[in-house]
């Protein structure tokens, strides 16, 4: 019983304080707080020095220590830092050695657990002598790892998760590069890789960049307990770039069919992306008179070659047709994609083909459809880019192309709502300093 008299001693004089706060608030009920004065109506002829004043005091029950940690178990955290390992992270944790093993042990086939994404949080619930009980983490997707122990083994297991969305803006200045921007402004690459590609159709990103470009981006990020696991949509985002702005706003159609449109409701989308790559250089343009490195000859060059490293994915520009997949000559691994009219793509030099695409296919725009190689006449690892119309080459970067279909007739209201409030928060950041980004 002597153990339990410092516990006692501890709630009846937390119950004491309790008592005595209750009587202050009551009793301080009549002050202004913080200077701010309620004004009420008095009728006329009351005395106000004669208000009665009540003490209430009320005794609340304490919740008891024993029930917050039952069995002296207690739930800790460790942020993950870069170089961890599992058993670092476990020490961490006050998990004891032998659990540590115990541990390293039953869960050597679990996937997620070697997957430690430094900054994300690892909860663990131990006893007092070190004993691991459980152990929760997520990984950065809808679902989260959690490991207990039953009957003195561990069991892994994937839990689904709440996820509570946020709408974040950031800001960013164009030094060297557009990721080199976004990095600087805590922007994650996968929304920068959607900036890129929302713009894509006005702004060639291997050659239009200038120093002093600036953007703004709205997007989504889901949470689960306060910490970041994945990010979402670009909702709306503003470009200037060589003086000229572009304006993209996200709809989403009830058919579930979503794209990015222009403020007053035209179609971001052309019918052809400016480039199949997402990012690289340009080693060789389109131009009449190329001394060919590998036939040693002037010779015509009627494409474009993108510089990019072995396996890099080759999108399709357009939605189409597979009217070849093979080798073909100083191609190599080659693609030609049919599209709706007199259109043609053609993609040489692939390392490989997107896995089930044979002649026939049907591809959208976007698609994945092969992976950038050196096969062929080629001297290093590149992609060769041909824009036929009507059979003839023609230059992917000059040539006109056509825009897709605008904002349906029956949407235009919902969908100018919805513009409206992405432009008000574009335009509250763009009054805002941005950021000095290198």
């Amino acid at each position: 019983m002597l153990n339990n008299k410092p516990a006692i001693l501890a709630q009846n004089t937390l119950a004491q304080e309790r008592k005595i706060s209750l009587r202050w608030l009551v009793g301080l009920s009549s002050i202004p707080l913080f200077g701010i004065v309620a004004a009420f109506g008095i009728a006329p002829g009351i005395d106000t020095q004669r208000v009665p004043v009540h003490t209430v005091i009320e005794n609340l029950d304490l919740p008891d220590p024993a029930q917050a940690a039952p069995d002296g178990a207690y739930w800790r955290e460790e942020k993950i830092q870069r170089g961890d390992t599992i058993a670092s992270l476990l020490e961490r944790l006050d998990v004891s050695n032998e659990e540590i093993v115990d541990f390293l042990r039953s869960t050597k086939n679990t996937k997620g657990i070697r997957l430690l994404i430094p900054g994300r949080t690892v909860r663990a619930e131990t006893a007092e002598n070190g004993e691991l009980l459980a152990l929760r983490y997520n990984t950065g997707s809808d679902n989260m790892l959690r490991v207990d122990k039953k009957n003195g083994v561990f069991k892994a297991s994937d839990q689904a998760v709440a996820l509570e969305q946020r709408v974040l803006m950031k800001s960013g200045e164009i030094k060297s590069s557009l990721f080199a921007a976004t990095d600087a402004a805590g922007i994650p690459d996968n929304i920068a890789v959607q900036l890129a590609d929302v713009f894509s159709s006005d702004i060639d990103f291997h050659l239009d960049l200038r120093k002093g470009d600036h953007f703004t981006v709205v997007y989504e990020v889901f949470y689960n307990q306060g910490e970041p696991v994945k990010t979402g949509q670009v909702l709306a985002a503003e470009f200037s770039n060589q003086g000229r702005t572009y304006r993209a706003v996200y709809f989403q159609e009830h058919d579930g069919h979503g794209g990015y449109y222009t403020p007053d409701g035209k179609s971001l989308r052309k019918a052809f992306l400016r480039s199949p790559l997402e990012f690289s250089r340009i080693t060789s343009g389109f131009t009449n008179a190329r001394f060919h490195p590998v036939l040693q000859e002037w010779r015509a060059h009627r494409g474009i070659d993108y510089g990019a490293p072995i396996g890099a994915h080759v999108r399709a520009t357009a939605d189409a047709t597979v009217e070849f997949v093979g080798k073909q000559g100083g191609y190599g691994n080659m693609i030609v994609l049919k599209h709706q009219g007199q259109f043609n793509t053609v993609y040489g030099h692939l390392s490989g083909f997107a896995k089930g695409l044979h002649s026939g296919s049907r591809v959208s725009q976007g698609d994945v459809i092969g992976f950038v190689g050196m096969t062929g006449l080629a001297t290093g690892p590149h992609l060769h880019y041909e824009f036929k119309v009507a059979g003839v080459q023609r230059n992917p970067l000059s040539v006109a192309l056509p825009s897709a279909l605008p904002i349906a007739a029956q949407s235009f209201a919902e969908f100018s709502k919805q513009s409206k409030q992405m432009m008000t928060r574009l335009e509250l950041l763009r009054n805002t300093n941005l950021a000095a980004l290198d």
